[in-house]
């Protein structure tokens, strides 16, 4: 990769020789995600739960126009401290590079930097996917397109709760991405365990999700898997207690004139209030979660690929 303006932390570079198993972290929930200094404290805890069991983290951000794949502590710090970095997706990650700036890496510029990288395996808290009011506003996560086309599983608390979720669904069906989700029979929406939509591929445990990658790359299906993995119940909030609050939020938004990007940061910082903070306790505990997952699905990958 000496040729690409990519950059292997020594503990990925090290990694990838030794073939331990890998697992990639987004870096928006740093910047954009957490408030300081819980945004660097949550990012060091999430690679600590993945060294401990026996995978490594590679934290993705671009810095100084360079895609770093895995940060070191002092970037790690630099990255959480710093102010105005750009929010980064496949249509924006070229340019920040280009132009040697600073950015996060969301769901779809960490699966295409973790691909590159040839890491197979992304943790996540949830991905973006479908607005309300996309029939007429189309705005459509970028995520869900990466999903269908670049191979690397990510593991998810599913989609975030403010979306139209039976369409963020159908969308991942039609660009015929797997859905697995983990431990029960429903999709699960972000801060709470059950969405009522009924789980589209419900998996009796993490070696058959590894193994279903493989098949799909034997077939030379080049498709992302989503692994919904749901919030411990000691951890959530009830979508029927949610429900009523994002859709005030919805309607605030609408109103005050929030469109694109701006939406997703707006939504979440009126549930933070309307909930008093525990939204964002449990997104914490959900990333952390994922995150634990995501190691194990990557050592059940590296185990089947070694034989």
């Amino acid at each position: 990769m000496s040729h690409l303006p990519i950059r292997l932390s020594a503990e990925v570079e090290d990694a990838q020789q030794s073939r331990r198993p890998l697992v990639a972290l987004e870096s928006t929930i740093i910047t954009h995600g957490l408030p300081r200094p819980q945004n660097l404290e949550v990012a060091k805890k999430v690679e600590s739960e993945i060294r401990m069991l026996g995978a490594v983290p590679a934290t993705i951000a671009v810095m100084d126009g360079t895609l770093h794949v895995g940060l070191e502590d002092a970037q790690l710090q630099r990255l959480a401290e710093a102010d105005e970095v750009a929010k980064l997706s496949r249509a924006d990650v070229g340019a920040c590079i280009a132009s040697g700036g600073m950015g996060a890496t969301t769901v779809a510029a960490t699966m295409i930097a973790a691909n590159v990288a040839g890491i197979e395996v992304f943790a996540t808290g949830g991905i973006g996917g479908v607005h309300r009011g996309a029939s007429t506003s189309f705005d459509v996560s970028a995520d869900l397109y990466e999903l269908g086309r670049t191979p690397v599983s990510v593991v998810a608390a599913g989609a975030k709760a403010i979306l139209d979720l039976p369409a963020t669904l159908e969308v991942l069906e039609t660009l015929g991405v797997p859905v697995f989700v983990m431990e029960q029979a429903t999709f699960p929406a972000f801060w709470s365990r059950d969405s009522g939509l009924p789980a589209p591929v419900p998996a009796p445990d993490i070696a058959t999700v590894a193994r279903a990658k493989l098949v799909q790359e034997s077939l030379q299906i080049r498709v992302g898997q989503l692994v919904a993995n749901p919030i411990d119940a000691s951890d959530e909030i009830p979508a029927t207690e949610l429900a009523p609050i994002i859709e005030a939020a919805t309607r605030s938004a609408a109103s005050a004139g929030i469109r694109g990007k701006a939406v997703t940061p707006y939504l979440l910082s009126r549930i933070f209030e309307a909930t008093q903070g525990r939204s964002l306790t449990a997104n914490v505990a959900l990333v952390l979660k994922n995150a634990r997952l995501a190691a194990r699905l990557a050592q059940e990958i590296a185990a089947l690929r070694s034989r």
